[in-house]
């Protein structure tokens, strides 16, 4: 028990990419039938709405009125830079350069969540972190490039734009995750998430009307297995998943969260073969044991 104390934040983590697998081909599925665009606001208001139920009972207040100005300011700055900017970025990189380029790049979010962690919170991280950091990131990348892509070419040949975008849904994703920890403080994370999705939700609203979609999230609407789909990813996601993340970062160093919440590539193996039945690699498995001695180092 005082082992599991001591890396409270750690085990929060180890939840977390484990709800954002199950989220990962929930939202795959949901943005065939639905749209990207669509998928990305009404994940949140779902979400929201499994939120608002759950601390009614938890706390007894639907909404975080009892928030902070403090926790209003950066937690809404984190929504705006995560789930806005930051997911903008990477769904665009995925049409320029494909899901698994886009899906390594983004494994730079551990080492940009650390660098800002440093800088905004003053976290240091000891080398057995950085060494840990540096496994799980090899054990990711081999796993990712040895993944059998749908239709997908892997070429060196990469448009400098979709590295970019990848690069700045990295950037966003990590800023995001440090600014939540300074907003957070003392305060309850599942009312912090809150907060976080109604900045998320009011930025993709400004977005569908600018972008004159609201025909397109009529239509998901009425697609009631994409919805279903959808409600589930929505559960795991930006309910469990981001109010995991906040209580991992609450109680462990943000780029410790932020590497080991990264194993979802290494965590997806396992369904992609039950359900897809696609064939596992000797790469592949090799990749995956690097990964989770990497993880484990943060545990010691």
């Amino acid at each position: 028990m005082e082992f599991f104390r001591d890396h409270y934040g750690e085990f929060a983590a180890l939840l977390v990419a484990f709800f954002w697998t199950i989220t990962a081909l929930a939202f795959e599925s949901a943005s065939r039938r639905l749209g990207s665009l669509a998928v990305n606001l009404l994940r949140l208001i779902i979400g929201f709405i499994f939120l608002s139920i759950f601390v009614l009972f938890y706390r007894g207040m639907i909404l975080p009125l009892d928030a902070s100005g403090e926790n209003w300011l950066w937690l809404t700055l984190s929504g705006l830079v995560g789930f806005v900017f930051g997911d903008l970025f990477l769904f665009k990189s995925y049409t320029i350069i494909g899901s698994r380029f886009a899906m390594l790049i983004m494994t730079l979010v551990p080492p940009v969540t650390a660098f800002f962690g440093w800088l905004i919170m003053g976290e240091k991280l000891k080398p057995m972190h950085y060494l840990g950091m540096a496994l799980t990131f090899t054990g990711i990348a081999m796993a990712i490039f040895n993944r059998n892509g749908k239709g997908e070419k892997l070429s060196l040949k990469l448009a400098p734009s979709g590295i970019l975008y990848a690069f700045g849904g990295a950037v966003g994703q990590a800023l995001g995750l440090v600014l939540s920890k300074k907003g957070l403080t003392d305060y309850d994370p599942f009312a912090a998430t809150q907060i976080r999705i109604i900045t998320g939700i009011i930025g993709f609203a400004v977005l569908v009307t600018v972008m004159k979609r609201w025909n397109n999230i009529r239509e998901a609407l009425l697609n009631k297995a994409g919805m279903k789909t959808l409600s589930l990813g929505a559960f795991f996601g930006p309910f469990l998943g981001v109010s995991f993340s906040l209580v991992a970062v609450k109680f462990t160093e943000a780029g410790i969260a932020s590497t080991i919440m990264a194993l979802v590539p290494i965590f997806i193996i396992a369904p992609a073969v039950m359900l897809y039945k696609e064939k596992v690699t000797a790469a592949e498995i090799t990749g995956a044991i690097i990964s989770v001695a990497g993880v484990a180092l943060f545990f010691m």
